[in-house]
């Protein structure tokens, strides 16, 4: 049984990509932070079948027993300050933890045993004000706050440990990719859950920053998926995985607010405090390389997520239970 940490196993690719590699027969161990408040919402159904572990992405200590202890075969870092719009009120916390926590992981696999395989979840964000379109795996980075700038340093000293000390170590370029288990602070879960709240006569307004902002949108299932077929290959590499289309955000509002027989122009009143200091206007990826290499290629059409995740924050809000 091969063994697999998981840093941020609480959130919504962690708690996806555990179920994953649950269902492949791994043992699986998750790594939380003490805090005073535990959010294991979205691990819930699987939580008696993992193994969680405190530790922190700032410290290296920690890391170090963890890997000592558990012996994990593949390790997963999905753990980061992953909201973009808060890496611009916090920097140095994101730079800290996004950026140099990488290093920290990977410094960590060095010492306790170089055989560790290890996925870094780089970001689309990283492309920022595009140079070229469709974004691959060559195109420069041009990162637009905080959190691109963090991600890029943690591609690149993925990279740089890959090449000085023959680490199995893989970056995914993952792009957008939401679900249901999406926070509710991202525009695409703010909006489904918006709208359901208007339909079932709970709010009258949604309000957002820029509507004309595009991006490539992708089920998170499709793309843990991809995660791990990165970490089975024999040669590290890094891959962009996206859907290859490009939707604006008043595509997402209208698709979500039809699919409730809402017109969205009636609810939706744009906010200057949403705006980005610098925005990220075009984002869409081309994943042949990981179609050819990986096999890999999405499941789920962006129509079909936004349906998804509109009817899961319907039955949420009506149930009473807890969003995560």
């Amino acid at each position: 049984m091969p063994t697999a940490l998981i840093t941020g196993i609480t959130g919504q690719d962690g708690s996806y990509l555990a179920e994953l590699l649950l269902n492949q027969g791994y043992r699986v161990v998750g790594m939380v932070r003490r805090t005073s408040t535990l959010n294991f919402h979205r691990i819930a159904h699987v939580q008696d079948r993992l193994e969680l572990v405190p530790g922190d992405l700032g410290d290296e200590v920690s890391l170090i027993h963890i890997l000592e202890q558990y012996r994990p075969d593949e390790v997963y870092n999905l753990a980061a300050q992953s909201f973009v719009q808060t890496s611009w009120n916090q920097p140095v916390f994101t730079g800290d933890v996004t950026g140099l926590g990488v290093t920290r992981v990977l410094d960590a696999i060095r010492i306790v045993n170089p055989k560790i395989r290890m996925y870094q979840a780089s970001s689309s964000e990283m492309f920022g004000k595009v140079v070229e379109v469709p974004q691959r795996e060559t195109t420069p980075f041009y990162p637009r706050s905080p959190y691109g700038v963090a991600k890029v340093y943690g591609h690149w000293i993925t990279v740089n440990y890959r090449e000085s000390y023959d680490l199995h170590a893989v970056s995914g370029i993952l792009f957008n990719h939401e679900s249901p288990r999406r926070g509710l602070e991202f525009v695409t879960r703010k909006i489904t859950h918006q709208a359901a709240r208007i339909k079932l006569g709970l709010a009258d307004e949604l309000r957002l920053g820029n509507l004309d902002a595009r991006r490539d949108w992708g089920f998170a299932g499709d793309y843990v998926r991809a995660m791990w077929l990165m970490m089975q290959q024999d040669q590290p590499a890094d891959y962009v995985i996206a859907s290859g289309e490009t939707h604006s955000v008043e595509q997402f509002l209208a698709i979500a607010f039809d699919h409730l027989d809402l017109d969205w122009h009636d609810y939706v009143v744009q906010d200057p405090q949403f705006m980005r200091p610098a925005e990220v206007d075009l984002l869409v990826g081309d994943p042949s390389k990981a179609g050819r290499e990986l096999g890999w290629e999405p499941t789920v059409s962006f129509t079909e997520l936004v349906h998804m995740m509109v009817d899961a924050d319907l039955a949420l809000i009506r149930t009473g239970a807890i969003a995560v």
